[in-house]
């Protein structure tokens, strides 16, 4: 599938097949949200693999909108880190931009994802520290819950001319 292909193709899917992903096309994932563009190169990213079923299954009891991690087998958490940034308060836009990668590379090697936010919800960022011990200087910004789509989402031209704008407003 080619990136626009993709781009345009992604949906957020909600339910997934009980398979595992293979460790290569995690690998593959996680390189793809890594060659994100940050402020000043400055990467300040960080990435909790979660494959534990206790974990996944107790992320719930915390994200209102996370009942999919009970079935999905895998979950990745883009954190930021406060130590490797360059340019303060980026983070934000640099994890986004990784995490959207993290999207696209899915929905282009046959996965379904959905991404779960965390930052800046306060009782999100504290269960989520809570349940995976993040150290202080780690904060996470989103989930994307990763798996084998057991739903196929139609593609939606979401392109809209009214939103577009030359030069001045």
């Amino acid at each position: 599938m080619d990136t626009i292909e993709a781009i345009l193709s992604r949906r957020s899917i909600r339910k997934f097949i009980q398979e595992p992903i293979p460790d290569g096309l995690i690998k593959e994932l996680l390189k793809a949200a890594m060659n994100a563009p940050s402020a000043r190169n400055q990467q300040p990213w960080q990435f909790i693999v979660i494959n534990d079923r206790n974990i996944l299954n107790e992320i719930p009891k915390i994200h209102p909108h996370s009942k999919m991690l009970t079935e999905t087998p895998l979950a990745i958490l883009v954190c930021g880190d406060k130590s490797l940034e360059k340019s303060e308060g980026y983070w934000v836009q640099d994890c986004s931009a990784a995490t959207m990668n993290l999207l696209i590379a899915a929905t282009a090697k046959g996965l379904g994802s959905v991404w779960l936010g965390i930052y800046p919800r306060d009782e999100r960022i504290k269960g989520i520290v809570d349940i995976l011990s993040l150290p202080d200087h780690i904060t996470p910004l989103s989930l994307v819950a990763l798996g084998y789509p057991a739903e196929k989402k139609q593609k939606e031209d979401r392109y809209n001319e009214e939103r577009v704008h030359y030069n001045k407003w």
